[in-house]
């Protein structure tokens, strides 16, 4: 891999993402096969930098880079320099001192972990900037459809939710265009953003429009503080018209995924029974995401730039 960087998956071209898919699927099944230590980052060092809370994104990271043999640090914001008012690029620059190898990265702001990659000679990993990108969690839901549906060209896939604030559905946009699927949207106009279109996405006027024949459903969740924003009149209301339910999966293919990036608000976004049905791979995109984090860890330091 040519990069020094995974910034989003709009820089990355359909072959870069397709090796990051095949080795994440075999990461994946040699896991499920109960092998759980690689040595391809023995040496290495790699730093999650969280400046927002997270538990499935930092913990797979952190479990991927142990899994591949490398020393990992979490630098908590809440005890770091960052409280006496360090700088970004001051971080940056401090843990290149030490030779870090890889930065991994959240940021409330959007293009924090570009201006991070282009101060640093680690490599980096953007793990959710802002409204921007979420590339791992576009990744590991791509795998999984991979695995369960054998391929990405020429699928269906509706994504229903807070679109206006998902860095989720922007990464998908970009990855699963890249790789020939078909990307349906819909939410309250109040959540979807303008220009979608022009990036390829159809924008549905109805949930049964957007769910229509689709192999894939994917809920985005509903921050609860956009109710107070005023983006909705209430949580129930918002479920009523907008959540997904057994009757709107009538509309999708049989035997549909019913995919969310978690976590998942019950009864908003989706029903429990759809959560807690056979359709749900909910939980597999967990696994997916420890696969698809080694296979980006692994890509990035095969060829050594430091």
């Amino acid at each position: 891999m040519a990069r020094k960087d995974i910034l989003g998956l709009y820089d990355l071209e359909a072959g870069e993402i397709e090796a990051l898919l095949s080795d994440g699927l075999q990461y994946k099944a040699l896991l499920k096969r109960g092998e759980r230590q690689w040595s391809e980052l023995c040496g290495k060092s790699v730093v999650t930098l969280f400046y927002e809370n997270s538990t499935r994104t930092r913990c797979s990271f952190e479990l991927a880079a142990v899994r591949l043999g490398a020393h990992v640090v979490n630098l908590s914001m809440a005890t770091s320099s960052v409280q006496k008012g360090e700088t970004l690029v001051d971080t940056g620059k401090t843990l290149d001192a030490m030779k870090c190898d890889v930065m991994v990265i959240r940021h409330p702001t959007g293009g924090a972990p570009r201006l991070l990659a282009g101060t640093v000679k680690a490599h980096v990993i953007n793990a959710g900037d802002g409204m921007n990108e979420h590339p791992s969690q576009a990744l590991l839901d791509m795998l999984t459809m991979k695995e369960h549906l054998g391929r990405i060209a020429g699928l269906k896939v509706a994504i229903l939710g807070d679109i206006r604030h998902s860095r989720v559905a922007r990464s998908n946009l970009y990855g699963l265009k890249k790789l020939g699927a078909r990307v349906s949207m819909f939410a309250p106009r109040t959540l979807m953003p303008d220009g979608l279109d022009r990036m390829g996405a159809e924008i549905c006027t109805s949930r049964e429009a957007c769910v229509e024949g689709a192999d894939v459903v994917m809920g985005l969740r509903i921050q609860l503080e956009r109710q107070k924003a005023g983006y909705f009149p209430s949580l129930g209301e918002y479920a009523k018209y907008y959540g997904i339910d057994e009757n709107v999966m009538q509309y999708a293919k049989p035997g549909a995924l019913i995919l969310h990036p978690g976590p998942v608000n019950r009864g908003i976004e989706l029903t429990a029974g759809l959560i807690d049905g056979p359709q749900s791979h909910i939980e597999d995109q967990v696994l997916s995401g420890v696969a698809v984090r080694m296979a980006m860890l692994k890509m990035l330091c095969q060829e050594e730039r430091i």
